[in-house]
């Protein structure tokens, strides 16, 4: 009798210890979990000196590859147009002026890659550090690229004009995706909204392209007001063919040798 009593006061000391484990089991788990919530809020909260420079590092490089690339590649698209019917100090100004905004834009560039280096996490866990990478890289080469352009009429000419054109292209559009992905990070990294720089970039980047539109084009659109000074009457489209034929002949008769010499950047 007493064997049982002995036994049954056993199994109900060890259920009772069992029952004890597995309610302060979760306690743990509990402690471990909260944790890791307010280690990762706190990593949101980052300090006001680290939100100034990543805004600093941000506005250098919205208005270098944001503002002034895509600038500089509008005025010597301009420059390019206009050989045919200008010359002397009006494209000798477009062509440095293209030289001055590049440079402005690597020197900012440059400036935002060294507070990156030395103030930011480095990771490259991300699309914006990784696409930045690169673009540093294509942005302190093109100016080398364009430095070492062969004269005029070289048989590398060619080669290097494309070269010298993909480049700056694709370092232009790299520029500006990464600085939606930089927008997007900054969001990340401070859980503060970035709708309405998001939108104000939009609008810079489709007046932008507004803009290269109409240069592209702008010769074409004067040369559809031609008229013949004998036929002020209806022109057929045939007829205005042979009216920009004859006066881009002409302009090219007409360019003078001070002129050529000019345009031979």
């Amino acid at each position: 009798m007493l064997g049982c009593v002995f036994f049954a006061n056993t199994r109900m000391r060890k259920l009772a210890i069992s029952t004890t484990s597995a309610l302060l089991l979760p306690l743990p788990l509990a402690d471990a979990f909260n944790a890791t919530v307010v280690k990762h809020k706190t990593e949101k909260l980052i300090n006001p000196k680290l939100s100034s420079e990543i805004v600093v590092h941000g506005f250098l490089l919205w208005v270098s590859m944001g503002v002034l690339m895509p600038l500089g590649i509008i005025t010597i698209r301009v420059f390019s147009s206009g050989r045919r019917e200008n010359c002397g100090r009006r494209l000798k100004m477009l062509f440095y002026a293209h030289v001055a905004l590049q440079m402005v834009a690597v020197g900012l560039v440059t400036a935002g890659a060294i507070m990156s280096i030395k103030n930011f996490e480095n990771a490259f866990n991300n699309n914006h550090q990784k696409i930045g990478l690169g673009l540093y890289g294509m942005t302190w080469l093109q100016p080398l690229i364009g430095y070492c352009r062969p004269q005029r009429g070289s048989k590398r000419r060619s080669l290097w004009f494309f070269v010298h054109w993909i480049l700056g292209t694709a370092t232009s559009l790299l520029g500006i995706i990464n600085i939606y992905t930089g927008l997007h990070a900054y969001h990340i990294k401070t859980e503060r909204s970035v709708s309405i720089w998001t939108m104000a970039f939009t609008v810079q980047v489709c007046v932008i392209a507004l803009l290269y539109l109409f240069q592209d084009k702008w010769d074409y659109m004067k040369k559809q007001g031609v008229i013949l000074e004998n036929n002020v009457g209806l022109i057929t489209p045939s007829t205005s063919t042979n009216i920009v034929q004859l006066n881009s002949s002409k302009d090219n008769r007409e360019l003078s040798a001070p002129c050529l010499e000019a345009v031979r950047v």
